[in-house]
């Protein structure tokens, strides 16, 4: 019975786990540090940059000596040369050798210099664009949430009017009841209340929408019980589009991953370049060997013993090698192009990236200053309909305009409060972009 109820206690336990996880109301900064955690792009350019890491370990370990061993053990019989006395035997002749040697490079023409800067310049770029994945998955997951909040407001907008709807309903019963109004009224209302109900849905309908792509951004498996955190957000009328777009592109391209990896990547072709220039250049090695052998028989006088025949047959050796380029297919001519061509590239690649973010920076800058305009507009847009709309709502209730006017103006009404709430959330959206190329991280806190 105890064992029962333990059961019966755990599962309770972990079903209350289950059912707060599922509570968990997510805030923007949650959104951000969850999908950066859990994104496969970033998880796959973190992999890489390993691998950058790896080349740059690998060509750090270039500057030192190699040594390598050999070891072989053979039979022959009939005719055979005896390797401690070079004379030949008729006889079955066992033998063995034994062989350690390596080199150590003393100037290459700096290439496995070059590869280090090279590669170490490859890593930091492979860190930025890190970073810039990064920054890329923020700014959708901030979009995201941000389209989740508009169209909460844009449900509750429908849904107000719906209600204002099906109250007028109500009334227009009561007075067609009464032979104050015609029934004609009421049927127009009616039929304007599907309509709404209808429009009602498919804001629900984008509302899920835009929780679908947020968790999907996530990589949540499904949107069921997701739920994000409602800040009061509020724009003062009074609001002005702070800086320039010279000043705030003068602080970004100081800062911005994406300039930095493309800076990194030019510095590191530079170094290829001279990697490949390098190949023009002699090669000078350090060789060093150390060998010795046994057989059986020897063949030499005595029964010398293994161990005493591989002392007698020692033999270190030490010497330099220089290796000249002379004629190699033009390999290396054609290496010093390819690279030149490679820096070229990089140059545009900066360049481009370079007005790519200033471009961004003031299609930012002027859509914030635009939909700053059209909020303050839409302000004064709501105050004039919600004054029209109480004045005709007013009319209508003792039969002084049509139902069609009603309708008009509630719809005008609804319009406006639409237009704000989305004028709204594009400038703090387009504020946050700005905000975020100055170094600021993504917030609602206002």
């Amino acid at each position: 019975m105890k064992k029962f109820l333990l059961i019966i206690f755990t599962c309770f336990i972990i079903s209350q786990g289950f059912v707060i996880a599922q509570q968990k109301v997510w805030s923007l900064e949650d959104c951000i540090k969850y999908a950066i955690d859990n994104n496969i792009q970033i998880k796959q350019q973190a992999i890489q940059t390993e691998v950058q890491q790896n080349s740059l370990d690998l060509s750090k370990f270039q500057l030192l000596p190699t040594l390598n061993g050999q070891a072989s053990h053979s039979y022959s019989s009939g005719r055979a040369l005896d390797q401690n006395t070079y004379t030949f035997v008729n006889k079955t002749l066992q033998s063995d050798y034994f062989y350690f040697g390596g080199q150590m490079p003393i100037f290459n023409g700096l290439q496995y210099y070059n590869a280090i800067q090279k590669n170490k310049y490859q890593v930091l770029a492979s860190k930025e664009d890190l970073q810039d994945i990064s920054d890329n998955v923020a700014l959708n997951v901030a979009l995201a949430y941000l389209q989740i909040l508009l169209n909460k407001e844009l449900v509750t907008a429908n849904q107000n009017q719906l209600n204002i709807t099906l109250q007028q309903i109500e009334t227009t019963k009561k007075l067609v009841d009464a032979g104050s109004v015609a029934k004609g009224n009421l049927l127009q209302i009616e039929a304007q209340a599907a309509q709404e109900e209808l429009s009602l849905i498919t804001e629900q309908n984008a509302l899920e929408t835009s929780v679908l792509t947020l968790t999907q951004f996530l990589e949540l498996k499904t949107p069921s019980g997701f739920e994000v955190s409602v800040p009061q957000i509020t724009v003062d009328p009074n609001t002005i589009v702070s800086g320039n777009i010279d000043d705030i592109y003068a602080i970004a391209v100081k800062n911005r991953p994406e300039i930095k990896s493309s800076e990194l990547k030019l510095e590191a072709s530079g170094y290829g370049l001279k990697m490949a220039k390098g190949g023009r250049s002699p090669i000078l090695s350090l060789n060093y060997s150390y060998s010795t052998r046994y057989s059986n028989p020897s063949n030499l006088p005595g029964d010398q013993s293994f161990a005493t025949q591989l002392k007698n047959n020692k033999s270190p050796g030490i010497g330099l090698t220089l290796n000249i380029p002379i004629l190699n297919g033009w390999q290396v001519n054609k290496n010093i192009s390819n690279s030149k061509l490679n820096v070229e590239t990089n140059q545009y690649n900066l360049e481009g990236t370079q007005k790519q973010l200033y471009k961004n920076i003031q299609q930012a800058y002027t859509d914030a200053v635009a939909s700053l305009k059209k909020y303050n507009v839409s302000i004064k847009a709501i105050a004039s309909t919600e004054e029209s709309f109480r004045y005709t709502e007013q009319k209508f209730n003792v039969g002084m305009v049509t139902p069609v006017d009603y309708n008009a103006a509630k719809t005008q009404l609804l319009k406006a409060q639409s237009d704000m709430a989305q004028a709204k959330y594009e400038f703090i959206f387009k504020i946050k972009v700005l905000d975020f190329y100055k170094g600021l991280p993504l917030s609602l806190n206002q």
